[in-house]
């Protein structure tokens, strides 16, 4: 009889909720036992006719599961209980449990929408949000209230965040309590210093702890590599009974039930990733050592696809790893970090759809045949990124131009690859499995080697070749799962045919990013174009720099100009091939902002890159008009004195309430293809435009109607006595004109304009101000007398007579009026 465990006790309540409502979340917390138990307690109920399908989110963690699972049953795998995951399974006819992870549950509903056969579909740690639970759980409740009443859905989670899922499921919430026991918690005294390497430090953590303590030790780290170099650097630093386990998702199975099981003699030490933190329950650990650092999955600008990036962890995961230590006794847990930084760390971590590249997603729902906003995600997926998606698939042609699924886009949705490496395999072939296998993993070789993808492809076939006859060492793990990968990808696509010419490895890049085709710019920096419009650079050593076309297959995802880290050169002729339908002549015509002028070529591009590029000599004037316009938005109006003066003249219109057309600048600028564009053929160059004449386009931008109020209620000019016309300037706060005082002679009253009294600038002889005023008759009977003394003696030729109102306008001498 197995031992008894917390959630044993909720186990009732659960099953009497789900046969009344066929759907429950259940909380429970790391170590109650759900993962093993929940199910086993639905089989022996009968509460679901049929199988039992529980997605769990990593392969190791599934496969535990499942073992633990038939051991209480007193069977092997594969017989009422077992499991598939990608590349593996160990499943029957007799099997009733069936233990799933990463898309196995996607492919199984849509292979079979109904789920028939299927009774119950339980998603395990569902507080973890990864993408593949929140779109498996998202179909089956669309399934469950369109098709199978009956289904039972069962979500648990470890966190105390249950309450918007339970409303998303419309479902109660059974709550277990854990059994644990005091934890004391130690950080470090103080940060570490700046440069300090991770893994030397926490092996001196580590340890500490095991100086300091008993029991088992679970350490914390972000992945597998960590995990080597950490355990390298504790050989010989530990007593002679600790035993050093390491415990992540690639392990030999015999090294991970090893790590599982209680020691049988002296004490272990875990060397894990976080699917320790609450999938597994390992028994006779007493002791945690949190590096503080997770693996998550994030889109990566640079590799165009998800990877697994590595991050601080969150409050609540920091939480959920200290609980670990305290399962059968009281525990502590260390922290590689001080208690002062622990409040700089996000509280908890975010959903996977939330930072993930969605073109699995968006694939998935285009062949379900729905909208993202159709479903009932526990986060909507953000549009941006979405949109995102359906455009590389429509690039790919796995959706159509209405965004449907095509036949390409089903075959590819049956592939366990992300969209760009199965369109590359499909139109590759088997040739191309180990290039999709290299390209899904990390890179083997260290940052110092060259970019060129072949060097890899190189260490793959023969590594301890490739070592030694090169100055880089390849990841001997990574050697092994990518051969393997390519090993099981090379059976799951139709064999080549013979005759067909492959591609080349170029080619065969070039197939899964389309949008990272490279075209070397001008000049002797290696820089690049990128198809889909980003910058690219290499390091100016690379054997690649001088190459013409280029493959970008990895960037390190600089957002103005990315630092190319793997890529294959690729010929012209066959990027030709490859893409014909995609390559296009294009007319460009636009204002060069730093030639200053419109520039008019015709290209023939392949997306944002010319393969051939010549100057458009036909180019329509229409056309070349309507490019000049963005020059004429950049440089402004070159505003004459006269075009100056006919804006000032409408502002005052306009102010005075007349229905007249807005000419300021600003109106102007926003709105130039409405009056300007007739005007502008023959300008296309900034100095044409700078000595441009704007004001017959003004005028017409006016109109004749609005020209003629114009000069009725704002008159552009003034007639002296003498009948001379003289502009009048709006500009400033009332109409100004400036005119020589001998003009203005019997001038009696004094002259208004838009209904304001003219401001008058009486200038001398020369043309220099004597006097402004805006009251001429004032100014003749009052200060005309001081400036006539002032003026007679220096302008002695031009008359100054006593009484102006008398006396005959004129702009000569006495010596020509003669």
């Amino acid at each position: 009889m197995p031992a008894t465990l917390p959630i044993d006790a909720v186990l009732p309540e659960l099953l009497a909720t789900l046969r009344q409502g066929a759907r429950a979340v259940l909380e429970a917390p790391p170590g109650a036992g759900k993962t093993t138990r929940v199910p086993l307690a639905l089989h022996d109920a009968g509460l679901a006719p049929g199988r039992i399908v529980m997605l769990e989110p990593r392969r190791l963690a599934a496969r535990a599961a499942a073992e633990r699972m038939a051991e209480t049953l007193g069977e092997p795998v594969g017989r009422t209980v077992g499991y598939r995951i990608r590349g593996e399974s160990a499943v029957s006819p007799e099997t009733r449990i069936e233990v799933v992870t990463e898309g196995v549950l996607t492919r199984m509903i849509q292979s079979d929408p109904e789920l028939a056969g299927i009774g119950a579909v339980i998603f395990d740690e569902i507080h973890e949000r990864s993408l593949a639970a929140d779109l498996g759980l998202a179909l089956c409740l669309e399934i469950a209230g369109a098709l199978r009443e009956d289904l039972v859905l069962l979500a648990m989670s470890a966190t105390l965040e249950t309450g918007p899922l339970a409303a998303l499921m419309d479902a109660p919430v059974i709550r277990a309590e854990g059994r644990s026991f005091p934890v004391e918690t130690r950080w470090l005294d103080r940060p570490l210093p700046a440069g300090t390497r991770f893994e030397p430090a926490l092996a001196d953590l580590v340890a500490r702890s095991v100086e300091e303590t008993e029991g088992g030790v679970l350490v914390f780290l972000p992945g597998e590599a960590e995990i080597h170099r950490v355990a390298a650097l504790l050989d010989g630093r530990l007593p002679a009974d600790c035993a050093i386990r390491p415990l992540y998702g690639a392990l030999p199975l015999s090294a991970q039930r090893a790590a599982i099981r209680p020691a049988r003699h002296g004490r272990k030490v875990v060397l894990s990733t976080s699917v320790a933190e609450t999938s597994l329950t390992i028994e006779d650990v007493r002791v945690v050592v949190d590096g503080g650092h997770a693996r998550r999955a994030r889109f990566d600008p640079g590799s165009g696809m998800t990877r697994l990036l590595t991050e601080r962890v969150t409050r609540a995961e920091a939480m959920q790893r200290a609980g670990r230590a305290g399962r059968v006794a009281p525990g502590r847990c260390y922290r590689l970090w001080s208690k002062g930084e622990e409040g700089a760390l996000a509280a908890y971590p975010p959903a996977e759809i939330e930072v993930a590249d969605l073109a699995g997603l968006a694939l998935e729902l285009a062949l379900w045949g729905a909208a993202p906003e159709g479903l009932p995600f526990p986060t909507p997926p953000p549009p941006a990124a979405y949109e995102e998606a359906v455009a590389l698939l429509t690039l790919l042609g796995a959706l159509d131009a209405r965004g449907r699924i095509t036949p390409h886009g089903r075959r590819l949705a049956a592939l366990p690859l992300h969209p760009r490496l199965g369109h590359m395999l499909t139109l590759g072939g088997s040739r191309a499995a180990p290039l999709a296998a290299l390209l899904a993993d990390r890179d083997p070789l260290p940052r110092a080697a060259p970019v060129d993808l072949a060097l890899r492809l190189e260490a793959l076939r023969n590594p301890h070749s490739f070592a030694h006859s090169r100055p880089w060492t390849p990841n001997r793990g990574a050697v092994d799962r990518i051969r393997a990968e390519a090993a099981r990808l090379a059976k799951v696509v139709p064999k080549d045919k013979d005759g067909r010419e492959a591609p080349t490895l170029g080619g065969m890049a070039a197939l899964a990013y389309p949008d990272r085709i490279a075209l070397r710019r001008k000049g002797d920096a290696p820089r690049f174009l990128l198809s889909g419009g980003k910058g690219a650079r290499l390091p100016e050593d690379d054997p690649l720099a001088g190459q013409r076309l280029i493959v970008a297959t990895d960037l390190d995802g600089d957002p103005r100009e990315a630092r190319i880290r793997q890529a294959a050169p690729i010929a012209e002729s066959e990027l030709r091939a490859l893409f014909a339908d995609r390559i296009t002549w294009v007319d460009l015509c636009h204002w060069s902002r730093r030639e200053r002028r419109v520039v008019a070529r015709q290209q023939e591009r392949l997306g944002a890159i010319a393969l051939d590029d010549r100057i458009w000599h036909d180019a329509p004037q229409e056309t070349v008009a309507r490019a000049m316009l963005d020059g004429v938005r950049k440089l402004g109006l070159p505003l004459s004195a006269a075009a100056r003066r006919l804006q000032a003249r409408v502002a005052a219109g306009r102010a005075a309430g007349h229905d007249l057309p807005d000419l300021s600048e600003e109106a102007l600028l926003a709105r130039p293809e409405e009056w300007l564009l007739p005007f502008l053929p023959g300008v296309r160059t900034a100095e044409a435009w700078q000595s441009f004449d704007l004001l017959p386009a003004l005028r017409a931008a006016l109109g004749w109607e609005a020209e003629q109020t114009l000069d009725r209620v704002v008159p552009a000019t003034f007639r002296t006595p003498l009948g001379r016309e003289v502009p009048i300037d709006y500009a400033g706060a009332v109409p100004q004109i400036e005119v020589r005082l001998q003009e203005m002679f019997g001038q009696a009253t004094h002259p208004e304009a838009a209904g304001s009294p003219l401001g008058i600038t009486l200038l001398s002889p020369a043309g220099r101000p004597l006097q402004t005023t805006a009251d001429l008759p004032g100014f003749w009977a009052s200060s005309y007398a001081e400036v006539r003394k002032e003026m007679r003696g220096r302008y002695p030729k031009h008359p100054w007579p006593e009484d102006p109102l008398t006396a005959v306008p004129t702009l000569k001498t006495k010596r020509n009026r003669g």
